[in-house]
């Protein structure tokens, strides 16, 4: 009896994490470890069968033709903007609040990121900013579904037809998030993916996607993965070392047959928090009524986000930041000559941002501490 009563006092006392991998990968561990041992013994560590597998699975999850899996998020951008026609001095219109890591594949290029500013209720690109930005040298449009909600796919469609410009969507927070009842990777030209670890369809290391619809780009993406290669030691173009490890592939075909489950349960807690949440002094996330929100992130703002971090902390809850510093006050960005105040929802987000925890198996018991803790904190 000694024992329960000390088991319960840890649950109660343990902190509540941000996220934690390890229930999920002990979930599935089994089923994980059999399909990584037949790439071991098949010795196809390197694209191969669980690979193409995996992208035939992932393309009908999307709902897409093709799925061109490579090593990261990032080199998922790089690719399509290449496809996009996008080379050096050519301008690239996208958000600075996201990871850096979206303007990386415009840089790779040798192009420039023209930044816009963000909705004020969903983050994403606001399409009402992005028609003034357009230049001659306006190549492509790179919204960002944030946080797992769509941009306004239909309105940047419409400017990009109008201007003659491809849109490429980053779902890199958005594996089976939803406008209208399709899937992001209907609307763009392509569509690029990450599956770090900590997205809701993560790797056990670093991987990535393209999906599209046309058939060209995919055999294009297909080759310029693998050194540019039409055929082994050929090379027509300049190419890249984005394959995908074989192990990932095999991860990621087991882990694709339980992310509608996952994310259900990342919309439950969601929902949980937006209804216990309602009446502290803290701006909420919202769901719009015509998308399914995929909840990789739960990100409320409030004005004094560091005091807030600090005092939740004390309580045993860990929290995140999504993201401190936008991309126009990067340092890396510096020379593009951006200063504060440049694009004020923004740097809203960025200064007032506090990510609550949220991840698939998280209890009623890790949820109730969350909400006492800032309810406490807050009155």
């Amino acid at each position: 009896m000694g024992a329960n009563v000390m088991e319960k006092s840890d649950v109660k006392t343990a902190p509540v994490p941000f996220a934690d991998l390890s229930i999920q990968y002990r979930q599935i561990k089994e089923e994980v470890l059999r399909e990584i041992a037949e790439v071991g013994e098949g010795c196809s560590f390197i694209l191969g069968p669980k690979v193409a597998a995996f992208e035939k699975a992932f393309a009908e999850y999307q709902r897409v033709k093709h799925c061109v899996a490579v090593n990261s998020g990032t080199s998922a951008l790089h690719l399509a903007l290449i496809c996009a026609g996008v080379g050096r001095d050519d301008e690239v219109i996208t958000v600075p609040m996201t990871f850096v890591a979206t303007s990386w594949g415009i840089s790779y290029c040798g192009a420039k990121p023209v930044f816009v500013d963000v909705d004020p209720v969903t983050y994403c690109m606001d399409p009402a900013l992005v028609e003034k930005a357009i230049t001659k040298k306006t190549k492509a449009i790179l919204p960002v579904h944030l946080y797992g909600q769509m941009a306004d796919m239909p309105a940047l469609l419409e400017i990009g037809k109008k201007h003659g410009i491809p849109v490429i969507e980053d779902a890199a927070q958005a594996h089976g998030a939803e406008l209208d009842g399709k899937r992001a990777g209907h609307f763009g030209q392509t569509t690029c993916f990450s599956f770090y670890p900590g997205k809701n369809l993560g790797a056990y290391g670093e991987g990535g996607a393209v999906v599209t619809n046309d058939d060209a780009i995919a055999t294009r993406l297909k080759r310029l993965r693998d050194h540019a290669q039409g055929q082994r030691y050929h090379h027509d173009e300049i190419g890249y070392n984005y394959r995908m490890d074989g192990y990932q592939g095999a991860v990621l075909g087991v882990k694709l047959k339980h992310l509608d489950k996952w994310t259900d349960l990342r919309g439950l807690r969601a929902g949980n928090y937006g209804e216990r949440l309602k009446g502290l002094p803290l701006q909420l996330p919202r769901k719009l009524a015509n998308r399914r929100h995929a909840w990789h992130l739960y990100v409320a703002l409030h004005q004094d986000r560091d005091g807030l971090r600090t005092k939740l902390e004390a309580k045993g809850v860990q929290s995140g930041l999504h993201y401190p510093v936008p991309v126009h006050l990067q340092k890396a960005y510096a020379d593009l000559g951006h200063n504060r105040g440049d694009f004020p929802v923004t740097e809203k987000v960025a200064s007032q941002c506090v990510t609550l925890p949220l991840f698939p198996e998280m209890t009623d018991e890790q949820q109730n501490r969350v909400v006492e803790a800032l309810t406490e904190v807050l009155k």
